[in-house]
């Protein structure tokens, strides 16, 4: 139990140090992207959001992805620290998505002239952010660790093809939300600085996922040897 704790701890100070470097990286950015950054001809200084509502759209799927992924590994092997870690990247998951699913609708109203529209794209990502919500309330209602991990494991990975499907909505579909820009067979269409300013805050965005996630699953084990030393002191 001793050890558990000592690993929480530590995993929680690294945590705790990538996150402090991210939000500095991320202050960093939202300067460049704001003086240093060229205006967009068409969209004029509102398309700058594009700069925090694409990590954001990345950071979640990447967040949901990781967890369904675990699920899979958890299903496979049964180890409760990788039902955790699952547990942690959707949870952090969830964060980023509300970021997305804020910061798309200010740039659909002032792009589109509509906060919403229930295209493809828009529609599935909602989908797939209620799906983790989902998931998180079903984590809190079953008691039974064993079970709890089980069902939560099956719901995270229905979450997969619906992260493929999202990427390639734009395509198969008829949407008001722009083709991919970067992740495509083709070369970005982006220019040079704008590009700079857009793949640096996918890697901040990308630093500050593990961040959060390593804090959490800290918080996790801490919870956990917790639950251990209750035991002991019982029996």
């Amino acid at each position: 139990m001793s050890t558990l704790r000592e690993d929480a701890l530590r995993l929680s100070r690294i945590g705790a140090g990538i996150t402090a470097v991210a939000l500095l990286a991320l202050i960093g950015i939202f300067v460049r992207a704001i003086a240093f950054t060229p205006i967009e001809r068409m969209q004029g200084p509102a398309q700058k959001i594009f700069y925090i509502h694409a990590p954001a759209a990345w950071s979640t799927l990447l967040s949901f992805g990781i967890a369904g992924l675990l699920s899979i590994l958890y299903l496979w092997l049964k180890d409760r620290r990788i039902d955790a870690a699952a547990s942690a990247s959707a949870e952090v998951g969830l964060a980023f998505g509300c970021l997305m699913l804020t910061t798309g609708p200010i740039w659909g109203k002032t792009i589109w002239g509509t906060w919403w529209t229930w295209d493809a794209r828009l529609t599935s990502a909602l989908f797939i952010q209620l799906l983790f919500v989902g998931y998180v309330v079903l984590r809190g209602a079953i008691a039974d660790p064993r079970m709890r991990a089980n069902y939560a494991a099956v719901l995270a990975i229905l979450g997969l093809p619906l992260i493929l499907f999202i990427h390639l909505s734009v395509q198969l579909f008829r949407t008001l939300h722009p083709a991919p820009i970067v992740l495509k067979p083709s070369a970005p269409s982006l220019p040079t600085e704008m590009l700079i300013t857009l793949l640096s805050s996918f890697l901040v965005y990308t630093l500050l996922y593990v961040g959060f996630v390593t804090q959490r699953y800290a918080l996790g084990l801490l919870r956990e040897a917790k639950a251990e030393a209750m035991a002991d002191g019982i029996s």
